[in-house]
């Protein structure tokens, strides 16, 4: 009898050991073969540029920046369940900061990305301790006020900030040419979904599960909610403003637009097609639909349109995202493998 049988009939303990065995081997073949297949998938980002043209390069490079967004955004609210529309924020503050300062006060590349990074840290625990004692839509609400109020300060104060015209900002290597920010944005997305994994393979993983499971059980069992998730709010916005002060000074011109809603929306929508509570779902959302943006361009009157369906499809069909497609390929094909993966069942 196997395995599946002896979890349904435990009066059955001669296959105990045998189940457990074979557990522990699946899941070490599990995790042997997703690191062989993330380790392909990074020795192959590593060498597209050599096939690839600058216009394609710099594609990816800009889908890099959002896929490291959507990743600490999913953080936040695909694994602590808290619904921020003010994430995008912290890049624009972070990339503001470094260019001001560089501009106003001569400080270099180092001192400016630090100083933005450390705002982003200062504001997102100010606002945490505030806001953080909410959720859901009143999260949100909070969380998109505090957008609006900063963009439209970036934009009234035009002699200070550029205004909508923006303000310029110096070159990190100096060049416009994509390929030295293509790697620098790759190592800052290997860095962004790396210190999420860590998080979420911790004891601080668990808490921030239960608190988002259920709050009420989880502050029985002793986990301090206000402190973790103020922690993580923290931790997803640095990351943000990581993100956000590089990306300032890898395109030569900042504007209020990094701060528009829309710029939120792309982010959620990059975490639900590729797969909100997964590590690498977020990634390949991204990364898959500003590919798809750019093959659409020409069409661009129903681009928008054309990933709206495809937004609702998913949440209809695929709630898991790509995630939940790939790991039902192997179902479909009759290959095995395991159960669908749902956002909601995680």
């Amino acid at each position: 009898m196997g395995c599946s049988a002896s979890r349904s009939e435990p009066f059955e303990p001669h296959n105990s050991k045998t189940c457990a065995a074979s557990t522990s081997l699946l899941s070490m073949n599990t995790r042997l073969l997703k690191t062989i297949g993330l380790a392909g998938v990074l020795a192959a980002a590593l060498g597209f540029p050599a096939v690839m043209s600058d216009y394609w390069t710099y594609v990816l490079t800009i889908a890099f920046f959002y896929a490291a967004m959507a990743a600490s955004w999913n953080l936040l609210a695909g694994y602590t369940g808290q619904f921020s529309l003010g994430h995008h924020t912290f890049a624009m503050i972070s990339a503001y900061t470094s260019t001001l300062l560089m501009a106003k006060a001569e400080v270099g590349f180092g001192p400016g990305i630090a100083a933005g990074i450390l705002l982003a840290v200062v504001l997102s625990w100010a606002l945490g301790v505030v806001c953080l004692k909410v959720h859901g839509l009143y999260l949100a609400l909070i969380t998109w006020a505090f957008a609006e109020v900063a963009r439209n300060y970036l934009r009234m104060h035009f002699t200070f900030t550029g205004g909508d015209r923006g303000l310029d900002s110096a070159l990190l290597f100096g060049t416009l040419k994509p390929l030295p920010y293509y790697y620098l944005f790759l190592g800052i997305l290997v860095f962004t979904v790396g210190i999420i994994a860590v998080i979420m393979y911790s004891r601080m993983g668990y808490y921030l599960r239960a608190i988002r499971d259920d709050a009420i059980a989880a502050r029985s069992m002793g986990v301090h909610i206000v402190r973790y998730k103020v922690l993580t709010f923290i931790i997803a916005s640095a990351l943000a403003g990581m993100a956000g002060a590089f990306y300032g000074h890898s395109i030569g011109l900042i504007s209020p637009v990094m701060g528009d809603f829309n710029e939120m929306a792309m982010i959620i929508i990059f975490v639900v097609i590729g797969g909100m509570r997964t590590q690498t779902g977020p990634v390949a959302g991204a990364i898959v639909i500003r590919i798809a943006l750019e093959l659409l361009r020409e069409q661009s009157e129903i681009r928008i349109v054309i990933l709206s369906i495809l937004v609702i499809l998913i949440m209809r069909f695929f709630n898991g995202g790509l995630m939940e497609l790939v790991h039902r390929l192997p179902q479909w094909l009759h290959l095995g493998g395991r159960e669908s993966v749902s956002a909601y069942d995680k």
